[in-house]
Protein backbone atom coordinates (compact mmCIF):
# COMPACT_ATOMS: atom_id res chain seq x y z
CA UNK A 1 0.00 0.00 0.00
CA UNK A 2 0.83 3.74 -0.75
CA UNK A 3 1.20 6.50 1.38
CA UNK A 4 -1.45 9.23 0.41
CA UNK A 5 -1.37 12.69 1.42
CA UNK A 6 -4.74 12.52 3.46
CA UNK A 7 -3.36 9.21 5.71
CA UNK A 8 -0.63 11.82 6.52
CA UNK A 9 -3.07 14.45 7.37
CA UNK A 10 -4.67 11.98 9.59
CA UNK A 11 -1.18 11.37 11.19
CA UNK A 12 -0.49 14.46 11.72
CA UNK A 13 -3.92 15.88 13.35
CA UNK A 14 -3.73 12.92 15.61
CA UNK A 15 -0.06 13.94 16.92
CA UNK A 16 -1.63 18.03 17.61
CA UNK A 17 -4.64 17.24 19.01
CA UNK A 18 -3.79 13.34 20.82
CA UNK A 19 -7.17 11.71 20.26
CA UNK A 20 -9.02 10.56 16.98
CA UNK A 21 -12.09 12.44 17.93
CA UNK A 22 -10.01 15.69 17.76
CA UNK A 23 -8.03 14.78 15.00
CA UNK A 24 -11.79 14.03 13.18
CA UNK A 25 -12.97 17.71 14.21
CA UNK A 26 -10.11 18.97 12.75
CA UNK A 27 -10.19 17.66 9.69
CA UNK A 28 -14.36 18.39 9.72
CA UNK A 29 -14.56 14.32 8.64
CA UNK A 30 -16.07 11.50 10.92
CA UNK A 31 -13.80 9.78 13.84
CA UNK A 32 -14.03 6.38 12.09
CA UNK A 33 -12.82 7.96 8.77
CA UNK A 34 -9.74 9.34 10.91
CA UNK A 35 -9.16 5.73 12.38
CA UNK A 36 -9.56 3.75 8.96
CA UNK A 37 -7.13 6.50 7.89
CA UNK A 38 -4.35 5.95 10.64
CA UNK A 39 -5.18 2.28 10.28
CA UNK A 40 -3.96 2.29 6.61
CA UNK A 41 -0.94 4.93 6.98
CA UNK A 42 0.36 2.11 9.85
CA UNK A 43 -0.11 -0.69 6.80
CA UNK A 44 2.12 1.21 4.61
CA UNK A 45 4.48 2.62 6.71
CA UNK A 46 5.16 -0.90 8.53
CA UNK A 47 5.52 0.86 11.88
CA UNK A 48 2.87 0.40 14.94
CA UNK A 49 2.19 4.55 15.66
CA UNK A 50 -0.20 4.18 18.56
CA UNK A 51 -1.69 2.14 21.47
CA UNK A 52 -4.51 2.68 23.32
CA UNK A 53 -4.64 3.00 27.35
CA UNK A 54 -8.19 3.33 28.48
CA UNK A 55 -9.23 6.40 26.78
CA UNK A 56 -5.94 7.52 25.86
CA UNK A 57 -3.85 7.12 22.82
CA UNK A 58 -0.58 7.54 23.27
CA UNK A 59 2.03 7.79 20.44
CA UNK A 60 4.89 5.05 19.76
CA UNK A 61 8.30 5.56 19.78
CA UNK A 62 7.83 5.10 15.96
CA UNK A 63 5.86 7.38 15.50
CA UNK A 64 7.78 10.20 17.61
CA UNK A 65 10.58 9.42 15.30
CA UNK A 66 8.40 10.56 12.07
CA UNK A 67 6.67 13.20 13.10
CA UNK A 68 9.45 15.67 12.78
CA UNK A 69 9.75 14.65 8.78
CA UNK A 70 5.59 15.22 8.49
CA UNK A 71 5.36 18.35 9.93
CA UNK A 72 8.58 19.67 7.52
CA UNK A 73 6.59 18.07 4.81
CA UNK A 74 3.35 20.45 6.13
CA UNK A 75 5.57 23.31 6.86
CA UNK A 76 6.31 23.13 3.08
CA UNK A 77 2.61 22.74 1.85
CA UNK A 78 2.04 26.03 3.98
CA UNK A 79 4.53 27.87 2.08
CA UNK A 80 3.25 26.66 -1.20
CA UNK A 81 -0.31 27.90 -0.11
CA UNK A 82 1.08 31.36 1.05
CA UNK A 83 3.03 31.56 -2.27
CA UNK A 84 0.14 30.78 -4.07
CA UNK A 85 -2.05 33.50 -1.90
CA UNK A 86 0.58 36.06 -2.60
CA UNK A 87 0.64 35.38 -6.47
CA UNK A 88 -3.30 36.21 -6.67
CA UNK A 89 -2.27 39.27 -4.34
CA UNK A 90 0.93 40.29 -6.27
CA UNK A 91 3.10 39.66 -3.78
CA UNK A 92 4.80 37.15 -4.37
CA UNK A 93 6.29 35.26 -7.34
CA UNK A 94 9.81 37.18 -9.56
CA UNK A 95 10.09 39.52 -11.85
CA UNK A 96 12.69 40.92 -13.74
CA UNK A 97 13.60 44.13 -14.85
CA UNK A 98 15.90 45.71 -17.24
CA UNK A 99 16.71 49.27 -16.68
CA UNK A 100 19.34 52.36 -18.10
CA UNK A 101 21.74 53.04 -15.53
CA UNK A 102 20.14 56.60 -14.66
CA UNK A 103 16.81 54.33 -13.56
CA UNK A 104 18.77 51.16 -12.33
CA UNK A 105 21.34 53.05 -10.35
CA UNK A 106 18.79 55.63 -8.24
CA UNK A 107 14.91 55.44 -8.86
CA UNK A 108 14.63 51.53 -8.83
CA UNK A 109 16.59 50.81 -5.50
CA UNK A 110 14.53 54.03 -3.76
CA UNK A 111 11.32 52.51 -4.78
CA UNK A 112 12.13 48.75 -4.43
CA UNK A 113 12.97 50.21 -0.46
CA UNK A 114 8.91 51.37 -0.08
CA UNK A 115 7.73 48.26 -2.68
CA UNK A 116 9.06 44.85 -1.11
CA UNK A 117 8.48 45.25 2.95
CA UNK A 118 5.23 44.34 2.20
CA UNK A 119 6.26 41.43 -0.59
CA UNK A 120 8.79 39.49 1.31
CA UNK A 121 7.94 36.69 -1.12
CA UNK A 122 8.25 38.71 -4.18
CA UNK A 123 11.81 38.00 -6.15
CA UNK A 124 13.61 41.05 -8.15
CA UNK A 125 15.96 40.47 -10.79
CA UNK A 126 17.70 43.67 -11.98
CA UNK A 127 19.95 44.47 -14.92
CA UNK A 128 21.17 47.78 -15.85
CA UNK A 129 21.81 48.20 -19.91
CA UNK A 130 22.24 50.31 -22.28
CA UNK A 131 18.27 51.62 -23.25
CA UNK A 132 18.84 49.84 -26.56
CA UNK A 133 19.05 46.28 -24.96
CA UNK A 134 16.73 46.59 -22.98
CA UNK A 135 13.83 47.22 -25.25
CA UNK A 136 15.48 43.85 -27.04
CA UNK A 137 15.47 42.29 -23.61
CA UNK A 138 11.60 43.51 -23.47
CA UNK A 139 10.66 42.12 -26.77
CA UNK A 140 11.96 38.80 -26.58
CA UNK A 141 10.97 37.91 -23.28
CA UNK A 142 13.82 37.69 -21.94
CA UNK A 143 12.32 39.97 -18.83
CA UNK A 144 8.80 41.45 -17.79
CA UNK A 145 9.39 45.44 -17.83
CA UNK A 146 12.07 47.70 -18.46
CA UNK A 147 12.81 51.41 -18.16
CA UNK A 148 14.81 53.00 -21.52
CA UNK A 149 15.54 56.05 -23.26
CA UNK A 150 13.76 56.47 -26.62
CA UNK A 151 12.79 56.54 -29.24
CA UNK A 152 12.40 53.35 -29.78
CA UNK A 153 10.27 50.85 -32.07
CA UNK A 154 10.41 47.08 -30.66
CA UNK A 155 7.84 44.64 -31.49
CA UNK A 156 5.33 43.28 -28.74
CA UNK A 157 5.60 45.60 -26.15
CA UNK A 158 3.92 48.23 -24.83
CA UNK A 159 5.39 51.52 -23.84
CA UNK A 160 4.55 54.55 -21.73
CA UNK A 161 6.27 57.95 -21.86
CA UNK A 162 7.21 59.50 -18.72
CA UNK A 163 8.16 63.24 -18.94
CA UNK A 164 11.21 64.29 -16.17
CA UNK A 165 12.71 68.02 -16.58
CA UNK A 166 16.64 67.78 -16.20
CA UNK A 167 18.62 70.19 -13.90
CA UNK A 168 21.49 72.38 -13.33
CA UNK A 169 24.34 70.69 -10.73
CA UNK A 170 27.61 72.88 -9.64
CA UNK A 171 29.49 72.65 -6.65
CA UNK A 172 28.53 73.86 -3.45
CA UNK A 173 30.67 76.69 -3.39
CA UNK A 174 30.26 77.75 -7.00
CA UNK A 175 28.83 81.41 -7.99
CA UNK A 176 25.90 79.61 -9.61
CA UNK A 177 24.54 77.78 -6.68
CA UNK A 178 23.72 81.35 -5.78
CA UNK A 179 20.92 81.69 -8.42
CA UNK A 180 17.66 80.23 -7.54
CA UNK A 181 17.31 79.43 -11.76
CA UNK A 182 19.97 78.74 -13.54
CA UNK A 183 19.52 80.07 -17.76
CA UNK A 184 21.51 79.05 -20.35
CA UNK A 185 23.36 82.13 -20.29
CA UNK A 186 25.01 81.43 -16.71
CA UNK A 187 26.85 78.77 -18.11
CA UNK A 188 28.98 81.22 -20.29
CA UNK A 189 32.41 80.83 -19.81
CA UNK A 190 32.17 77.98 -16.93
CA UNK A 191 33.94 74.27 -17.50
CA UNK A 192 31.23 72.50 -18.50
CA UNK A 193 30.89 68.16 -18.19
CA UNK A 194 28.80 67.60 -20.77
CA UNK A 195 27.04 64.27 -21.80
CA UNK A 196 28.26 62.27 -24.31
CA UNK A 197 27.09 62.98 -27.67
CA UNK A 198 24.81 60.34 -29.35
CA UNK A 199 21.52 60.03 -26.99
CA UNK A 200 18.70 62.53 -27.28
CA UNK A 201 19.39 63.86 -24.15
CA UNK A 202 22.66 64.89 -24.91
CA UNK A 203 20.96 66.60 -28.02
CA UNK A 204 18.35 68.14 -26.28
CA UNK A 205 21.45 69.52 -23.86
CA UNK A 206 23.19 70.74 -27.33
CA UNK A 207 20.22 72.61 -28.55
CA UNK A 208 19.52 74.42 -24.95
CA UNK A 209 23.60 75.85 -24.94
CA UNK A 210 23.85 75.83 -28.75
CA UNK A 211 24.41 80.26 -28.33
CA UNK A 212 26.57 80.03 -24.96
CA UNK A 213 30.62 79.55 -25.14
CA UNK A 214 31.50 77.28 -22.81
CA UNK A 215 34.75 75.28 -21.77
CA UNK A 216 33.67 71.34 -22.54
CA UNK A 217 36.98 69.02 -21.52
CA UNK A 218 34.98 66.10 -19.48
CA UNK A 219 32.28 64.20 -21.32
CA UNK A 220 30.28 61.15 -20.07
CA UNK A 221 27.34 58.74 -21.28
CA UNK A 222 26.30 58.49 -17.16
CA UNK A 223 24.53 61.05 -15.29
CA UNK A 224 26.07 59.35 -12.15
CA UNK A 225 29.74 59.96 -13.62
CA UNK A 226 28.67 63.65 -14.18
CA UNK A 227 27.65 64.51 -10.59
CA UNK A 228 31.07 62.78 -9.34
CA UNK A 229 33.25 64.96 -11.60
CA UNK A 230 30.79 68.18 -10.29
CA UNK A 231 30.98 67.02 -7.04
CA UNK A 232 34.68 66.94 -7.33
CA UNK A 233 34.92 70.78 -8.41
CA UNK A 234 35.74 69.88 -12.14
CA UNK A 235 32.93 71.88 -13.61
CA UNK A 236 28.93 72.42 -13.96
CA UNK A 237 26.30 69.99 -15.66
CA UNK A 238 22.77 68.99 -16.19
CA UNK A 239 21.27 65.66 -15.35
CA UNK A 240 18.62 64.05 -14.43
CA UNK A 241 17.04 64.89 -10.62
CA UNK A 242 17.18 61.34 -9.39
CA UNK A 243 20.61 61.54 -10.02
CA UNK A 244 21.46 64.45 -8.54
CA UNK A 245 19.97 64.09 -5.35
CA UNK A 246 22.22 61.25 -4.71
CA UNK A 247 24.54 63.59 -4.32
CA UNK A 248 22.95 66.59 -2.08
CA UNK A 249 25.29 67.27 0.64
CA UNK A 250 28.47 65.44 -0.96
CA UNK A 251 29.49 69.06 -2.85
CA UNK A 252 26.86 69.20 -5.15
CA UNK A 253 23.94 71.39 -5.56
CA UNK A 254 20.85 71.67 -7.46
CA UNK A 255 19.41 74.10 -9.74
CA UNK A 256 16.18 74.43 -11.73
CA UNK A 257 16.95 75.28 -15.56
CA UNK A 258 14.32 78.25 -17.05
CA UNK A 259 14.55 75.96 -20.10
CA UNK A 260 13.35 72.02 -20.81
CA UNK A 261 15.45 69.59 -20.91
CA UNK A 262 13.83 66.69 -21.16
CA UNK A 263 15.60 63.36 -19.47
CA UNK A 264 12.57 61.24 -18.98
CA UNK A 265 12.46 58.04 -20.47
CA UNK A 266 10.30 55.22 -21.37
CA UNK A 267 8.35 52.15 -19.41
CA UNK A 268 8.40 49.01 -21.30
CA UNK A 269 6.47 46.20 -20.82
CA UNK A 270 6.21 42.64 -22.13
CA UNK A 271 2.27 41.73 -23.46
CA UNK A 272 3.77 37.93 -23.23
CA UNK A 273 4.60 38.15 -19.64
CA UNK A 274 3.60 35.15 -17.47
CA UNK A 275 3.14 37.71 -14.74
CA UNK A 276 1.17 40.19 -16.29
CA UNK A 277 -0.68 41.21 -13.34
CA UNK A 278 2.31 41.50 -11.29
CA UNK A 279 4.04 44.05 -13.96
CA UNK A 280 1.25 45.39 -14.20
CA UNK A 281 0.96 46.34 -10.65
CA UNK A 282 4.63 46.96 -10.48
CA UNK A 283 4.16 49.41 -13.19
CA UNK A 284 1.23 51.40 -11.47
CA UNK A 285 3.16 51.28 -8.17
CA UNK A 286 6.45 52.66 -9.46
CA UNK A 287 4.82 55.52 -11.54
CA UNK A 288 3.11 56.76 -8.67
CA UNK A 289 6.12 56.77 -6.06
CA UNK A 290 8.13 58.34 -9.07
CA UNK A 291 5.51 61.11 -9.70
CA UNK A 292 4.91 62.02 -5.57
CA UNK A 293 8.60 62.02 -5.04
CA UNK A 294 11.01 63.37 -8.03
CA UNK A 295 8.03 65.36 -10.33
CA UNK A 296 9.54 68.51 -7.92
CA UNK A 297 12.36 70.05 -6.61
CA UNK A 298 12.90 71.07 -2.91
CA UNK A 299 12.45 74.64 -1.94
CA UNK A 300 15.60 75.99 -2.56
Amino acid sequence: MRINHRQVEAFHAVMRTGSMTGAANLMSVTQPAVTRLIRDFEEAVGLPLFQRRGSQLIPTPQAQALIPEVERSFIGLDRIGRLASGIRENTAGSLRIAAMPAVANTLLPRFLAYFLPERPNLQISILGVPSHQVAEMVSAGQVDIGYAEGPLNPHGVEMLSVDMDAVAVMPSNHPMAKLKIVAPSDFEGQRFVAPRPGSIFSSGVQIALAQVPRITRLETSLSYTACALVAQGLGVSIVDPPTAFDFVGKGLEIRPLSVKVDTGFLVIRSSKSAQQALTEEFSHQFLTFYKNGWMNLPEL
